[in-house]
């Protein structure tokens, strides 16, 4: 990554309410088993399909906290992207994912303040049936602008 140039993300001058960003995301196996492992979660509703059988979710379910990093990352990367800094969150999980399931997250700034320095994101995503899995809302604290001091030391970063 050393060398590539790299650019923040925007600036909250830079932002309007009613801007949006929108990905779909294929949450397969392989990646649950990396998120499993990563943080040490062997919880059986999430990988043990004779347990979750027996559950009313009837087979294995995709921890909810692993949308939200995928939320997490549409904001980091994209809106308002990189520099940008989740400071609190509320989210609900009205509806569970299963494994193999494609789910389309939509960010949207709902209000912005200059003074505090912070973005207000809605959260929503949404199944292949349509059914929402995801509803929430995120402050953030956009990128700021490099001061021309650190910014010959942040080359990577315009």
């Amino acid at each position: 990554m050393i060398g590539k140039k790299r650019k923040l993300g925007k600036k909250i001058d830079n932002l309007h309410i009613g801007d949006s960003y929108t990905a779909t995301h294929m949450i397969q196996d392989k990646d649950l088993l990396l998120y499993l492992g990563l943080t040490n979660d062997a919880n059986p509703l999430y990988i043990q399909h004779d347990y979750a059988s027996q559950t009313p979710y009837h087979r294995p379910i995709v921890p909810s906290v692993m949308l939200f990093g995928m939320v997490s990352s549409i904001v980091s990367m994209h809106l308002p992207g990189p520099g940008s800094h989740i400071t609190d969150h509320e989210m609900t999980f009205p509806k569970p994912v299963y494994h193999n399931t494609e789910v389309k997250f939509t960010v949207e700034v709902t209000s912005i303040d200059v003074e505090a320095h912070k973005v207000t994101l809605s959260v929503h995503g949404f199944d292949v049936e349509g059914d929402e899995v995801i509803t929430g809302e995120l402050k953030v604290c956009p990128a700021y602008k490099p001061k021309s001091i650190t910014a010959s030391s942040l080359e990577n970063f315009f």
